[in-house]
């Protein structure tokens, strides 16, 4: 996939890569964010009536196999899973179609984003590095917060450690615009629940979890038998706001089934397909397009841009 021709695009995204370097450090052959995961394959099967909703090809077959990645906050490899700071968590989902032919899933454990712009992501980050977050009063954090009410919202939301990363919920971080056979159109948001059910721990018993918890923990369960995601879509009604991932839609929102994941296996050689593997979060597939949130372009570029970066690095070793 080509970088896009927007030079401020290009710009912005690799001032961001390089503020998460400032953050977190370098560590080549990782991810300058959400550098700690695991992958996991399996299939996902469409969920009856899908095709009402869209067109896409992983709707119209019985089946598609799928690899996904679960991963924890921040561009630190070594990020302890009980560290809150590893929080919120995510999970990308590659829903393979053909050699070199998919569409992705980007989602994470907290509904939306920090910012509706990556130019007031990059101000929110270079506010975090010029503060003390133990004494806020007169520092640049504090007078961002200020001015972006919805920041303050999403820092302050809870997010509770997972028993699993198979008992979190997951969302995607911005509206997609779906397609079906006759051209009709609806926007929606996607949210991927657990088959096993929604498990948080209390922040006593995330104290007393390994460093490795999770990563361990899961790699345990699928050994024990398959582990099930449903995926729906959230639809927005008309006159929503469909462009700006840090608004919400009211939970009286229909909500239609999409399908459902089955993992099955840890992925073979695993260190080097999470040294090699983009994921992308624009759909770039025939009937889901991506909506007008400006988020979308830039995620995409930093993505590429960082993947490339971490696929010319030498070989990592155990990459989780």
């Amino acid at each position: 996939m080509p970088l896009p021709n927007d030079e401020k695009l290009l710009a912005l995204s690799n001032d961001l890569i390089q503020q998460f370097d400032q953050i977190f450090g370098l560590h080549p052959g990782f991810r300058p964010a959400h550098a700690k995961g695991i992958l996991l394959t399996g299939t996902f099967a469409p969920a009856p009536g899908a095709s009402a909703l869209t067109r896409a090809p992983h709707i119209t077959r019985p089946s598609t196999p799928v690899t996904v990645r679960f991963s924890n906050s921040t561009g630190l490899p070594l990020i302890p899973d009980n560290d809150p700071n590893a929080n919120p968590r995510g999970l990308a989902i590659r829903f393979n179609l053909a050699e070199h032919v998919h569409t992705d899933i980007v989602s994470h454990t907290t509904d939306g984003f920090p910012t509706h712009t990556g130019a007031e992501f990059l101000e929110f980050l270079r506010a975090v590095v010029a503060s003390d977050p133990k004494n806020l009063a007169g520092t640049p954090l504090e007078a961002f917060l200020g001015q972006h009410p919805e920041t303050l919202a999403f820092i302050q939301t809870p997010k509770p450690a997972p028993e699993s990363f198979a008992t979190d919920h997951y969302f995607g971080v911005t509206a997609m615009e779906f397609f079906n056979a006759e051209g009709k159109s609806r926007f929606g948001r996607y949210r991927i629940l657990p088959g096993a059910g929604v498990h948080h721990l209390s922040d006593e018993a995330v104290k007393a979890k390994s460093a490795n918890y999770l990563i361990d923990e899961i790699g345990e369960r699928v050994k024990q038998g398959p582990v099930t995601f449903k995926i729906v879509v959230q639809l927005a009604n008309e006159g929503d706001v469909t462009d700006n991932a840090t608004v919400h839609w009211p939970e009286d929102r229909e909500i239609v089934d999409f399908g459902t994941i089955t993992l099955d296996a840890l992925v073979a050689d695993e260190a080097k397909e999470q040294q090699h593997i983009i994921f992308d979060p624009i759909p770039r597939v025939d009937g889901i397009e991506p909506s007008a949130d400006p988020l979308l372009e830039l995620r995409a570029a930093v993505y590429l841009i960082s993947g490339r970066r971490r696929r010319a690095a030498p070989p990592t070793g155990e990459a989780k």
